[in-house]
């Protein structure tokens, strides 16, 4: 193997990106520990001189944020199922029924997804009005989530389908399996770890959803927390401890998240990668 001249610049370089991602969150969470008149003070200081943390309990209850959590869990788990059971389906066929036709229509299913979620919520509110999904709001706002999950959900599973070597279904259809048992038993277990990762980044992303949420429901006790923040937002909005201590306990329990899985979540991204 080559090694890499210089090592320590590529690491300092790496170091330096990581500082410039994580500070955001750094700067949210103490901020939030601050006081109203000290988050406004010039040079503003790195570290609170009087911690508060009674802000997270007031916010947690003055809030309401169980239920706008709540509500997030209930979008992101059901975005992701209705991804997960009909991405896995579509993504198997097309891995193994291959043709020119197909790489065309997914590559324009792709395309179309480029447009924004803001562009297609006029006609998606239209439709749920007139087949009466409006009375569900977070049904509606799970059909059209999963509705833009859905394709890159399938393309990347695809990938991860056809590197199942072809061979071994054939040899289980051989020993008296169906094609249904083939999938279940031979094929599922081996793409499990890259079904697993899209499983996890799209519930993260759908526990974030907001365009959909904000236009759809119109209801506070049926909102998820990402519409519930922008009740903090105004003209004349200065708690801003307040607005930092929501968004601290809102993309806790995803870091949380992400930090126990991310082993899982590096070897499947890196699945297929070595042969």
């Amino acid at each position: 193997m080559t090694r890499l001249r210089f090592p320590w610049l590529f690491l300092s370089v790496a170091l330096l990106l990581a500082a410039a991602y994580l500070f955001p969150l750094y700067w949210m969470y103490v901020t939030s520990l601050k006081g109203a008149s000290e988050i406004f003070a010039n040079p503003p200081t790195f570290w609170p001189r009087d911690p508060d943390p009674a802000i997270y309990p007031e916010t947690w209850i003055r809030r309401t944020m169980p239920v706008f959590l709540w509500n997030s869990v209930v979008i992101a788990a059901g975005v992701t199922a209705l991804t997960v059971l009909l991405g896995t389906g579509c993504a198997y066929v097309l891995a193994r029924y291959r043709s020119g036709w197909i790489d065309v229509a997914l590559f324009v299913i792709l395309m179309l997804q480029v447009l924004p979620a803001s562009v297609m919520i006029t006609p998606l509110y239209v439709g749920f009005n007139q087949i009466g999904l409006l009375d569900t709001p977070r049904l509606a706002v799970i059909l059209a989530a999963a509705a833009k999950a859905v394709p890159f959900y399938i393309v990347l599973v695809r990938a991860t389908f056809m590197n199942v070597p072809r061979e071994l279904e054939e040899a289980a259809l051989v020993d008296g399996n169906s094609r249904w048992g083939a999938f279940f038993f031979i094929v599922l277990p081996l793409a499990r770890n890259g079904i697993l990762v899209l499983a996890i980044l799209t519930f993260m992303t759908a526990f974030g959803e907001y365009i959909y949420s904000r236009s759809i429901i119109t209801e506070p006790r049926y909102q998820p927390a990402s519409v519930g923040l922008s009740g903090f937002l105004g003209p004349n909005s200065t708690q801003w401890n307040g607005i930092m201590a929501y968004s601290a306990i809102y993309v806790t329990p995803i870091l949380v998240l992400f930090v126990i899985l991310q082993r899982r979540i590096v070897s499947g991204l890196t699945a297929g990668a070595l042969k």
